[in-house]
């Protein structure tokens, strides 16, 4: 997952993203609710750990922003205040869930845990965009009702591709959701774009309607297209 530690407090900041990266995530860290809303804003997070007491825009007012925004990433509040009544102001502005300052790491990792399965969408046993269909089950995939005969790494590549259908993927998001590779800076970048020309090769190029497309600079897109 991709975390977003929203916290002033620099030490504990660091400690946390470093805990996190250690256990297979990526952490990004915001000081203040206007420095993390800008990275929310122009960024892709999984899940934003952010404390209730920031200098400036407090995490609640940060929260209810987003939440007015539409943003519905999960959020986990941080904070001293334990009392009944701070909890439900954290519930009630959009929060996932809560955890009261000092914690132990481990629950942290837990909760994260949690939250991760909770907002995992479950997969359908099949996908379809046009004539384009995949059987996750059987990891079989047809155009126009004939079977394309796919390896596992592009079978992968090409079911993470319809499940974001519409939407622009990125190079490091391809290298941290299907290769599994999550360091900030990977050398997978050439090895993607062969895999992209190798299955675009099997999925487009014997059809007219063009699926798989590069959106230059930015990464790859599955959308309907008429060549």
């Amino acid at each position: 997952m991709n975390v977003l530690v929203i916290e002033d407090e620099p030490k504990l900041a660091e400690a946390i993203s470093a805990g996190i990266q250690l256990h297979g995530h990526e952490g990004a860290i915001a000081s203040s609710g206007e420095a993390g809303l800008r990275m929310i804003r122009d960024s892709r997070y999984d899940l934003v750990l952010m404390d209730v007491v920031l200098p400036g825009k407090s995490g609640l007012t940060a929260l209810r922003e987003l939440r007015q925004e539409g943003f519905k990433l999960p959020v986990l509040m941080l904070s001293s205040r334990d009392s009944i009544e701070d909890r439900v102001l954290g519930l009630d502005a959009g929060a996932d869930d809560y955890l009261a300052k000092p914690f132990a790491f481990p629950e942290l990792l837990a909760r994260i845990r949690a939250l991760q399965r909770r907002t995992r969408p479950e997969s359908s046993p099949a996908l379809q965009l046009s004539d384009l269909f995949i059987d996750l089950d059987g990891r079989i995939v047809s155009r126009s009702g004939k079977q394309l005969d796919l390896t596992a790494r592009e079978f992968d590549l090409l079911a993470y591709l319809l499940l974001n259908r519409g939407t622009v993927v990125s190079r490091s998001m391809l290298a941290r959701d299907v290769w599994g590779n999550s360091a900030r800076h990977t050398s997978l970048h050439n090895v993607i774009d062969v895999q992209i020309a190798r299955l675009r090769n099997k999925l487009d190029d014997p059809f007219s309607t063009k699926l798989l497309h590069t959106v230059r600079g930015v990464g790859f897109v599955l959308r309907e297209e008429y060549a």
